[in-house]
């Protein structure tokens, strides 16, 4: 998983001495206040002093005082040791409530949890931060990185996408309560590549459907293959009206599909209202898409259909 390490926020890695601010975090940087910049410059004084080995990280953890311990919390996150970090300041957590740096404490801990990659913690942190602090020094940093980090948590298309939607309603909640956010355009690139992802997973859900085919006891919903995938096809073409053109072509050539072979096989009484649907799919997909590759197999349905109300056989 590719991620920019310092995120515009923190010190660089390579050198601990000066504030990251890269051309592309600048200006969120900058929305920093002069108390964040004071905390962190004072890491700088304190990093390589107290982490010449791991020795005081183990120190800190079974005997250091809480402000021993804290210290010791934001010079391991300097050094890039943030599972020691994030176990230092999570053990803080109580300890410094009421305090004037309790808010900067849960903040720094969701922040070594997701640079650690431990995602799902970090969004949580980051939720309760904002939730907890409405008026905190980090509160829109914090509302933006609880969607980023299930973002980064994104799961691949085959496998329940909970989390996916769960990001996305949190990368919208950062843009209604933030509007005018420098954070805008990257945040609206999250939600529109986690909304391709549940339309991935409706595409691959109706695709397997139309493989089905005729299989009636494969067919979870009582009904046929067919008209399970054209129920999700349409279902997903009405949820995410914004998917991208390639992916709606091949929802409606998988309804124009399934209806055609859907009125092939049904009784009698149906037939001839099958095939009519079946034409009127054509159109819809024909006027969308005059120039799909699809074309040629979308005309052949037409031919079809129109064989069949006519009564002259259609047999393949």
């Amino acid at each position: 998983m590719i991620r920019n390490k310092l995120e515009g926020m923190f010190f660089s890695e390579k050198n601990a001495v000066v504030l990251a601010v890269s051309q592309e975090s600048s200006n969120f940087a900058a929305t920093y206040s002069v108390m964040m910049k004071k905390t962190l410059l004072s890491l700088l004084a304190i990093g390589t002093l107290l982490l010449s080995s791991c020795g005081e990280y183990n120190a800190a953890m079974k005997h250091g005082d809480s402000e021993y311990k804290y210290e010791v919390a934001k010079a391991c996150y300097v050094k890039g040791q943030y599972t020691h970090a994030q176990d230092l300041f999570s053990s803080l957590l109580s300890a410094v409530k009421g305090t004037g740096y309790a808010d900067e404490c849960l903040f720094m801990m969701g922040m070594s949890a997701y640079m650690g990659d431990d995602l799902e913690t970090a969004s949580e942190a980051f939720r309760k931060y904002y939730q907890s602090y409405p008026r905190g020094v980090y509160v829109e940093e914090a509302h933006y990185y609880a969607g980023r980090s299930l973002y980064e948590s994104m799961p691949d298309p085959r496998l329940d996408q909970g989390i996916t939607t769960q990001a996305i309603a949190e990368l919208q909640s950062f843009l209604d309560n933030y509007p005018y956010t420098r954070l805008k355009e990257q945040t609206q690139e999250m939600i529109q590549q986690l909304q391709d992802r549940l339309v991935d997973k409706e595409l691959r859900a109706a695709q397997l459907y139309y493989d089905l085919g005729g299989y009636q006891l494969n067919c979870l919903t009582g009904g046929s293959n067919y008209e399970a995938c054209i129920v999700t096809s349409e279902n997903a073409l009405r949820d995410y009206p914004y998917a991208l053109p390639e992916r709606r072509e091949k929802f409606m050539m998988l309804i124009l599909r399934s209806r055609y072979h859907l009125a092939r096989q049904s009784v009698e009484e149906k037939r001839i209202e099958r095939f009519r649907q079946t034409i009127d799919e054509y159109y819809g997909f024909a006027n969308e898409f005059p120039e799909s590759t699809f074309l040629k197999e979308a005309q052949n349905y037409l031919t079809k259909s129109q064989k069949a109300l006519k009564g002259e056989s259609i047999e393949e």
